[in-house]
């Protein structure tokens, strides 16, 4: 494995060498990449600055006097009924004197245990930190990856109009606003005057080719926005609208208009 594509398990493994758990094989692993890579020195001497500033921080501790009463007695045993010669008390002196170093190294030994364990716990505390800031930032990152889908999907949805045309009155008057979404293949009609048709009455929407006459796209229902389904090859087809009155339910498309048409326009591609 790359540790360089691994930030978390570098870290891991840094501060474990740092804190001497890393051992056998897998030490002398560490230490062949440390000497290849500058990232992994790097990151194995940031722990080792930091375990040596926790222990330098850490205030000395005397051990209990019970700890060297303890040690004497298994160390320097007196038999109670028996009573040393010179030469035993001269050998007990020397044996004495020859422990100096020993109690030395004891309590080098107590001060190292309680290091190590200082150390571990600050460790433990940062490790748990900085999984509850990963925990946090995948949080954030589920959070935003739901609202980046949320926009995809709002933007999937809103019409992209391509083609829009302004059908008017023969006094110029806006009465119909035309829309066309090639991705949804639907034309869209809104009223935008006040014209209202008669009961006995519809709307018929016809397309104006270049050639040829009108060809019916369909009757207009009542309401203030109709949708019709239309190809973009239709539409492109289409130079200009128009909308006529003609009987309830319209007339056949192939013969024209048959009344009067109230509403034109041309059909121009834009992009809004």
């Amino acid at each position: 494995m790359n540790l360089l594509n691994s930030p978390e398990l570098l870290d891991r493994l840094a501060a474990a060498y740092g804190l001497g758990t890393l051992r056998g094989g897998a030490r002398r692993r560490f230490e062949t990449l440390a000497r290849q890579s500058a990232t992994v020195r790097a990151a194995a001497l940031i722990w080792q600055e930091r375990f040596a500033s926790m222990t330098e921080l850490q205030a000395h501790q005397q051990p209990s006097p019970n700890v060297w009463k303890r040690i004497e007695n298994l160390l320097d045993p007196a038999p109670a009924a028996a009573v040393a010669t010179p030469k035993e008390n001269a050998m007990l002196d020397k044996l004495r004197r020859g422990l100096g170093p020993w109690r030395g190294a004891a309590l080098a030994g107590v001060v190292a245990s309680v290091a190590a364990v200082v150390v571990g716990v600050n460790l433990s505390r940062d490790v748990s930190s900085r999984e509850g800031q990963l925990a946090q930032v995948r949080q954030q990152g589920t959070q935003l990856a739901r609202q980046n889908a949320e926009l995809a999907a709002r933007m999937q949805a809103m019409p992209q109009i391509q083609y829009v045309a302004v059908l008017a009155d023969d006094k110029s008057a806006a009465s119909m606003l035309v829309t066309f979404d090639p991705r949804q293949n639907t034309l869209t009609l809104k009223r935008v005057g006040g014209f209202q048709e008669a009961a006995d009455k519809s709307l018929q929407l016809w397309a104006l080719p270049p050639a040829g006459g009108p060809r019916s796209l369909g009757v207009l229902g009542s309401g203030a926005v109709m949708k019709m389904t239309a190809a973009e090859g239709e539409v492109r087809e289409m130079p200009a609208l128009a909308v006529s009155l003609e009987p309830k339910g319209g007339v056949p498309g192939a013969g024209g208009p048959t009344g009067p048409v109230l509403f034109k326009g041309a059909m121009l591609q834009t992009t809004l």
